[in-house]
Formats: structure tokens, sequence, C-alpha cells
């Protein structure tokens, strides 16, 4: 019966540890760009986009097909570095917890 209790109580550890990396994450200020910086994008761990930034030299009716692209390439950009910081952190959880860092969770 201790095995589980254990078990149960490493179980509840991990969903509070997870719980804390998930609002730090969520607060945190993530920067995605494009363009040689001349779009920027800011999002936070859930990849909700916070502000986005344009040169005005890019600007040009002519070029909005590429200014939505530039948009896009930074939004993506940023998306990606939220969920690399998400599993990240994730895998440091699992480390110090004696898990396996690749073990698939359900949270």
């Amino acid at each position: 019966m201790t095995n589980i209790a254990q078990m149960m109580q490493k179980a509840q550890e991990m969903k509070q540890k997870m719980a804390e990396m998930q609002q730090k994450v969520l607060e945190m200020d993530i920067k995605g760009e494009a363009g040689a910086g001349m779009v920027n994008v800011v999002m936070n761990g859930k990849g909700e986009l916070r502000s986005i930034k344009i040169e005005p030299g890019i600007v040009n009716p002519e070029e909005v097909e590429l200014l939505e692209d530039l948009v896009m390439a930074a939004v993506n950009d940023g998306r990606k570095k939220a969920e690399e910081i998400v599993a990240q952190e994730t895998a440091r959880i699992m480390e110090e917890m004696g898990l396996p860092s690749n073990l698939d969770m359900p949270f």
C-alpha cells in the first residue's frame, strides 16, 4: 500500500509542478521575428499574440502579400519558441521527479 500512496503523492506533486510551470510560461513574453527583425511579435507561452510591431519602411501598399507573409512567419516563429520552452520545462520537471523526460503525460 505504501507504494501506491507514494505514487499518488508523486502524481499530485507532478500535477502541481506542471500547473506552476504552465502559469510561469503563460506569463512569459516570447518574441518571434521575421524579415531580419522588420516584423516582430510577442506572445505568451500558450501562443496567444500580445503585440505586433512592423517597421514602417516595409509598409508598401503594393507589397501587402509580403507583409502578410512576414507577419505569419513571425507569429509561427514565436509559437514554435513557446512550444520549445514548454517542452524544455516539462522535461526538466520530469527529470527532477526521477521520471524519463520523454514520458507521455496526459496533461
